[in-house]
């Protein structure tokens, strides 16, 4: 591991605390006019989700309609009703979105998939890079906002549901995340400048609770005009 993350995870509160953790719970609320833009304006306002913080499995609650769940994994979502019985699912999402530019409406499947996999890689995140297959590599310093920011590249495999294979994670003179920048593979590559900020600990572990999505420009200055998405996270738990 580069000295960058062995400090980031120090800070976050240590491999031994996230080893010993089992179950994390959180309150979401998800706002910004990207949701709306796919067909769901303000539905995604008062969420419960529980992650598996050592494979890639969440699950939210409620989905669309009060008495449904949906489950995230990289090779399916599905959708449940509150006695389990199977409603529907998509197999291979990752594929359905071929085609698409950034305003194609989602099915609500694919917001499931999309949402799972974001917010799984946002609660797991930085231990996400001790992962089998993952690298993480110190790259140049940026400035912004009066402070030098260490940045980790850090690249994927490709059996790990993301964003996108490789993304530029920003650390704070504390080791706490300032902002990701990446592309989203499922949104027509879309530039991203991803912010993090009202770090919490719990249980151990630090967790940014609030989280602003913005465009990216080439230049990899941020289009602070209008954040697309926001999050929101309260009342987490860690098992």
């Amino acid at each position: 591991m580069s000295d960058l993350l062995d400090f980031v995870l120090e800070k976050h509160g240590g491999l031994t605390a996230w080893q010993n953790t089992t179950e994390i719970t959180a309150h979401l609320n998800a706002g910004g006019p990207f949701w709306g833009l796919r067909g769901y304006p303000d539905a995604f306002t008062s969420q419960t989700l529980v992650v598996d913080p050592h494979r890639q499995h969440h699950v939210i609650t409620p989905w669309l309609d009060p008495g449904h769940n949906l489950t995230f994994q990289p090779e399916e979502v599905t959708l449940r009703d509150n006695t389990g019985a199977l409603v529907d699912r998509l197999a291979e999402p990752r594929g359905t979105y071929r085609g698409y530019d950034a305003l194609t409406p989602w099915q609500p499947l694919q917001v499931g998939y999309f949402l799972g996999y974001a917010m799984w890689n946002y609660l797991v995140t930085p231990y996400l890079f001790t992962f089998d297959g993952v690298r993480a590599e110190e790259g140049e310093p940026w400035q912004e906002n009066g402070e030098t920011w260490r940045r980790l590249h850090v690249t994927f495999p490709a059996d790990l549901a993301t964003h996108t294979a490789e993304q530029t994670f920003h650390y704070g003179p504390d080791g706490l995340l300032r902002r990701l920048d990446y592309t989203v593979d499922v949104n027509a590559d879309v530039l991203v400048a991803h912010y993090t900020g009202e770090h919490r600990t719990v249980g151990g572990l630090v967790f940014p609770t609030s989280r602003r999505v913005y465009r990216r420009n080439p230049d990899n200055t941020a289009d602070l005009s209008l954040a697309g998405i926001t999050l929101e996270l309260n009342d987490i738990t860690v098992a």
